[in-house]
């Protein structure tokens, strides 16, 4: 899933979300990956050059944020938004990313899944929250709920939800891994618990010292060895001296990261 709030979508210009995107779609051809490409968060009419755009890199599905200046207050406003997106690319799935924290749009899915009809041909779900999925869900349509959350993983489990959208997922795939392995009925509830337990553990760690994004993207790279770079502005460079302090704490866990990553870092700020 690219170009959402873990890549810093709404933070990149127009040409280089596309750019990213095409990046992508080359690579997916060799990894057989489902391709979910973020268009939200910008003007609508960039919106549904985005949209377009994905739709021509053969992308398999769109995922959109709401209008975040003149914001839906209902959810008729919202499918009426839906609407627009939804044709400008009529031929590529459609999703609502649901994010009310972030965006300040808070509509009933509920009552969305239960209106939205054919007025949107190609809509198939939502990206939300656990309890925003449950309420999602009582709408009994045939939508792909996905959801958000490291840390409720395996709440989510418990009540059936088999996909989802979780920024430790770049660097520690085997944990949320083996929690699907739970939730498929192949594992047990104490292998389930060690599972999240270690997610929560490495998650605190890495958020003990700044903000979601900030942390994460240093996260990734001294873990998973990809070096992604530093924040863009206006989020901030976390000091040496955390990188170091979360660098320790990795090593407490038993995870081996990336030596070299804090002084290449470094060296390009």
């Amino acid at each position: 899933m690219l170009n959402g709030s873990t890549g810093e979508g709404t933070l990149l210009s127009i040409e280089e979300r596309r750019n990213v995107a095409e990046a992508w779609a080359n690579a997916v051809k060799k990894t057989n990956q489902h391709l979910m490409i973020q268009v939200g968060g910008t003007s609508l009419n960039c919106v549904k050059a985005l949209a377009a755009h994905a739709e021509s890199l053969g992308a398999d599905s769109i995922l959109c944020l709401p209008e975040l200046y003149f914001k839906p207050s209902n959810a008729d406003e919202l499918i009426d938004y839906l609407k627009l997106v939804g044709e400008a690319a009529p031929k590529t799935p459609l999703l609502y990313y649901d994010f009310p924290r972030a965006t300040g749009v808070n509509v009933d899915l509920r009552k969305m899944f239960n209106s939205i009809g054919d007025k949107v041909p190609t809509f198939v779900g939502v990206k939300t929250d656990i309890e925003r999925g449950i309420q999602a869900r009582q709408a009994k349509k045939d939508f792909r709920i996905f959801l958000a959350g490291d840390m409720m993983m395996i709440a989510g489990c418990v009540a059936a939800f088999d996909s989802f959208v979780m920024t430790c997922l770049n660097f520690i795939p085997e944990a949320a891994s083996e929690l699907l392995e739970f939730e498929k009925g192949r594992s047990n509830l104490t292998k389930a618990r060690e599972s999240q337990d270690f997610i929560n553990t490495v998650v605190s760690n890495v958020t003990a010292y700044g903000a979601w994004i900030e942390t994460m993207k240093i996260a990734m790279s001294l873990i998973s060895g990809i070096v992604v770079g530093p924040p863009r502005h206006p989020l901030k460079l976390l000091s040496r001296k955390d990188i170091e302090a979360m660098t320790d704490g990795f090593h407490q866990i038993g995870l081996r990261i990336n030596a070299d990553f804090v002084n290449q870092l470094y060296k390009k700020s």
